[in-house]
C-alpha cells in the first residue's frame, strides 16, 4: 500500500512516516495543502492521511478539490479537531474517514485496512489463493495447515500480488507499492524478493511472465 501523509508538524510527520515503512507500506510525506495537491495530481496512491490545519492551504481545500476533480482515492482525516462540526465537514466534503489526534498506530493501520477493503469490495479481512492464506490485521501468512514467517517487504509484495489473484502485476507497480520518496531501490530487489518468497511459499503458485510481470495463482496455458 502507498499512502501520502499530508502532516505540517515535523515531529508527529517524521514518526508517522517511519512507523508505516517498518510495517511494509510506502509513505510519503508533505508539509502543506499546495504540495498535496501537486502529489495528488502527479502520482498515483492508495490512500491518503489528511491533516485539517496545513499552511498554504488547508485540509478540507485539498479533499474537496480531490473529489471534484473525481479521485476516489481514500482519505482519512488525521487531525486534533475533535469537534462535531468538524467531523461532519471533513465526512461531507468526501472523506472516508476521521481519526482524531492522539491516536495509537494499530488503530490507523487497521482503518487503512478498512478502506482498503471497501475499496476492493471485500469483506474478509483474509486473502486466500488456493491454500495459500494472507491476513493483512494479524501479518500471518500460511500454505495449508503451514505457518510462513516473512519480512515485511516480502509481505508487502505477496499482499500485492493477492489482492488481484491471476492478474499480472508489473515490476513497477510492485516497486510503487515498496518504495516511498528518497528511498533506495536497487534495480534487482523485486527478483530478490520473489526468488524469497518461492523459496518459502512454493513456486507452483507464485509466477513469472517474462517482461511483463508476476502473478499469484494457478499456472496459466500456453
Amino acid at each position: 500500500m502507498r499512502v501520502l501523509l499530508v502532516e505540517d508538524d515535523t515531529m508527529i510527520g517524521e514518526s508517522l512516516r517511519e512507523a508505516l515503512r517498518r510495517q511494509g507500506l510506502a509513505a510519503d510525506w508533505v508539509r502543506d495543502g499546495r504540495a498535496a495537491d501537486a502529489a495528488l495530481a502527479s502520482e498515483r496512491f492508495d490512500a491518503v492521511l489528511l491533516d485539517l490545519g496545513l499552511p498554504q492551504r488547508g485540509g478540507l481545500e485539498v479533499l474537496k478539490a480531490l473529489r471534484a476533480r473525481g479521485d476516489l482515492t481514500p482519505v482519512i482525516v488525521v487531525t486534533a479537531r475533535d469537534a462535531l462540526a468538524d467531523k461532519v465537514a471533513g465526512l461531507d466534503a468526501g472523506a472516508d474517514d476521521y481519526l482524531v489526534k492522539p491516536f495509537e498506530l494499530d488503530e490507523l493501520l487497521a482503518r487503512l485496512r478498512a478502506v482498503e477493503r471497501r475499496r476492493a469490495g471485500r469483506t474478509s479481512t483474509v486473502l486466500a489463493v488456493a491454500d495459500l492464506t494472507l491476513d493483512p490485521a494479524t501479518r500471518e501468512v500460511a500454505r495449508g495447515s503451514r505457518a510462513v514467517l516473512l519480512s515485511a517487504r516480502e509481505f508487502a509484495v505477496l499482499q500485492a500480488l493477492m489482492e488481484r489473484p491471476g492478474a499480472i502485476v508489473s515490476r513497477a507497480q510492485l516497486e510503487d507499492r515498496l518504495y516511498g520518496w528518497g528511498e533506495e531501490l536497487e534495480s534487482n530487489a523485486i527478483s530478490v524478493y520473489m526468488h524469497q518468497l518461492r523459496r518459502k511459499l512454493g513456486d507452483d503458485v507464485l509466477h513469472t511472465v517474462r517482461g511483463l510481470g508476476y502473478y499469484v495463482g494457478p499456472a496459466k496455458q500456453g
